[in-house]
């Protein structure tokens, strides 16, 4: 395996040099050189202490009341009798072997803890959720209202619901995949109450002096001598669309006013706020100030099991308890992994706490954290201890401009310099439950557009990669379906899921009611995904790559118009130990020939002699041989030819609209 530091020498000289010149075999002088940006985070970068043996892992986020439901109604604001909802039983046999077949390694059920909803569950125990504070009818699945306990809506038998997801989860394992659930270590739902938990448990919030707006071992903070209020309503909105439900009548009880999830500090929050639920005490006095002991520098470059040796003597709030105690009672269960939402609103020294202790009990658990702030990126991985972190504000964001034809597709090469040194610990998506989806107008209209995005976004690091129910099937999130607008999936009602449910086609999972666009993009997710278990894309090194169209095929007029606009090839390599492959990018919709130019540093690593090297498309070639490894040493199935001479390297190729290549070099 090619060392860090060599790799480090080829991307410097990439970056330094700009143009590497072609190196003979009659191509024409580029015309058009896509820029290298130098990277401030080119540094030799810690290694996991395992590489995966086979592939890199694939998640698939499911919202678990959705992926099942196969009524049509979609009526807005409609009840879960009206727009159906789906069950943990939908996960039966076919549909887990055809999730499993997207190549995912990992399910991600969204919305599985018991959560305030608008729904009567009073004949099994239940009580009720006031919709004054609950968002939508289905309610958030970030509102936490019993920890240990799952959401009645996805239970056929409600008083056996937590055996049903027990099943669950066995059928999920029995099928070869992991089950990783939500935590929101940073609020709860303003009415929570847990039915299930544990003996010696106390409720969140049960012991707190009330009477003090901050206390260490308080789970919430309090707004003194204020009751609650309801957020004033804005743009007309009204709780379940003006139903005529008892519950709504413009009160909460709550007294003293605890501050809401976001932070705010107001007994009254604004309608932006989240109101539904209360902001967990961490241990963080009003002021800013921790109440906590905080973890030396040396921390940093030590394993989890220092980390959890370092908390053992150690006093620490008892929110953190309750965290270490939920988590502990999933992992007995059989989780395998948790996703953390906004854990940035959270103490990194907590997340070395409580992920210490995870990874004590179970060392192959995931975590996988929801993190914006790249200043915090390295502090959340080393001192917290977290397996991935959202590639979003870097590396998501620039796709997204790229994909809208407001940024350079180079940009990306500066993004993924960004986080050179921990970019195995960044998990990169193109949808989730918070964004927009591909196909809705206000992203870009067409899931088409995404797909050479998502071969970027797959191929180009360690990272894993998380692919969104409906994603490979196009869903533009058209609906309104109550709280919120369209352009992104409800996570807040019950309602169905066009294009999925076509694809799920009553049940058999079979894509049976597809479209033939729908079934082409299908094929493609499932051709990309299964690249994830390349040795080059699961292990290997990167280095960008210089893309420029050749100057005899532009006339003036198209040469003015390419300088004008956002430059949208995309060129990089990836290697380990023998293979090599080279991934170029065409994101905008019209035909481009062009030269990629292999620099003398990448030819002398790879070991190449003067000489010319077949290559293969290996995700066109995986749509016919359905075996994305079948390189070849034959011209014949070449899609183009890697010439290296005096030491240099050039490929031509002519690229399709909207389309990528994967080039397996033969040798």
């Amino acid at each position: 395996m090619l060392t860090i530091n060599i790799k480090k020498i080829i991307i410097l000289s990439l970056l330094t040099t700009g143009v590497v010149s072609c190196g003979g075999g009659g191509e024409s002088t580029p015309s058009i050189v896509t820029p290298m940006v130098a990277s401030k985070q080119i540094v030799d970068a810690p290694r996991r202490s395992e590489l995966p043996a086979i592939g890199k892992p694939v998640v698939y986020q499911v919202l678990t009341r959705l992926f099942g439901n196969k009524k049509t109604t979609n009526k807005p604001w409609g009840t879960l009798a009206e727009n159906g909802v789906g069950k943990f039983n939908d996960f039966d046999d076919s549909a887990l072997h055809a999730i499993k077949d997207k190549g995912v390694t990992h399910i991600w059920y969204t919305g599985i803890l018991h959560h305030a909803l608008v729904n009567d569950y009073t004949a099994n125990g239940i009580s009720l959720d006031d919709a004054d504070v609950v968002k939508g009818r289905a309610g958030s699945p970030y509102a936490i209202k019993d920890y240990y306990n799952v959401n009645p809506d996805l239970a056929v038998d409600v008083n056996n619901r937590f055996a049903e997801f027990e099943a669950l989860i066995a059928r999920t394992h029995s099928h070869g995949m992991k089950v990783i659930i939500d935590i929101v270590p940073n609020h709860v739902a303003r009415h929570y109450q847990s039915l299930n938990k544990p003996k010696g448990v106390v409720d969140f919030g049960a012991q707190d002096n009330k009477e003090v707006e901050y206390a260490r071992d308080n789970n919430f903070y309090y707004v003194i001598g204020e009751d609650f209020k309801v957020p004033q309503a804005k743009n007309g909105y009204l709780p379940l669309g003006g139903d005529n439900d008892q519950s709504i009548d413009g009160k909460f009880d709550e007294s003293p006013a605890k501050w809401t999830g976001n932070g705010s500090r107001l007994a009254q929050p604004d309608a932006n706020d989240w109101y539904e639920t209360v902001k967990i005490n961490y241990g963080v006095k009003p002021d800013g100030s921790y109440d906590f002991p905080t973890l030396p520098e040396k921390y940093k470059n030590l394993p989890y099991q220092d980390h959890y040796a370092f908390w053992q003597d150690k006093k620490v709030p008892n929110s953190w308890l309750k965290f270490k105690e939920i988590t502990q009672f999933w992992l007995s269960k059989g989780v395998d992994g948790f996703r953390y939402d906004v854990a940035e609103l959270v103490p990194v020294e907590f997340w070395s706490y409580l992920n210490s202790t995870i990874k004590t009990t179970n060392p192959e658990a995931v975590t996988i954290a929801e993190v914006y702030n790249p200043k915090m990126y390295r502090d959340f991985i080393h001192l917290g201890k977290m397996d991935y972190l959202y590639d979003k504000v870097g590396f998501y964001d620039t796709l997204k401009g790229i994909m809208q034809g407001k940024v350079d597709a180079s940009e990306l090469h500066k993004v993924q310099g960004e986080v050179l040194d921990i970019e195995e610990y960044m998990i990169h998506f193109l949808e989730n439950h918070d964004e927009q989806r591909i196909a809705s107008p206000d992203f870009v209209g067409d899931a088409n557009i995404g797909k050479p995005a998502m071969v970027a976004s797959t191929l180009i690091s360690r990272a894993p990669t998380m692919l969104y129910f409906g994603q490979d099937v196009g869903e533009p999130g058209a609906l309104n379906s109550g709280f919120g607008t369209a352009t992104r999936t409800t996570i807040f009602d019950y309602a169905g899921v066009p294009a999925h449910q076509r694809w799920m086609n009553e049940g058999a999972f079979d894509g049976g009611k597809s479209t033939e666009s729908e079934k082409a993009l299908i094929d493609f997710y499932r051709r990309l995904m299964s690249l994830s278990s390349m040795s080059s894309i699961a292990k290997g090194e990167y280095a960008p790559l210089n893309i420029s169209l050749k100057a005899d095929t532009l006339t003036q007029t198209e040469t003015k118009l390419k300088a004008d606009n956002a430059f949208s090839l995309f060129a990089f390599t990836r290697w380990f130990e023998g293979e090599r492959v080279i991934v170029v990018n065409q994101f905008a919709n019209t035909p481009e020939d062009a030269i990629i130019e292999v620099p003398a540093e990448l030819i002398s690593a790879w070991q190449l002699a003067d000489g010319e090297y077949p290559l293969q498309d290996v995700l066109a070639s995986n749509a016919a041989s359905g075996n994305a490894l079948d390189g070849t040493d034959s011209q014949e199935n070449a899609t183009s030819t890697l010439k290296v001479t005096n030491g240099k390297g050039v490929v031509s190729i002519t690229i399709t609209p909207l389309n990528s290549l994967v080039l397996l070099v033969s040798f």
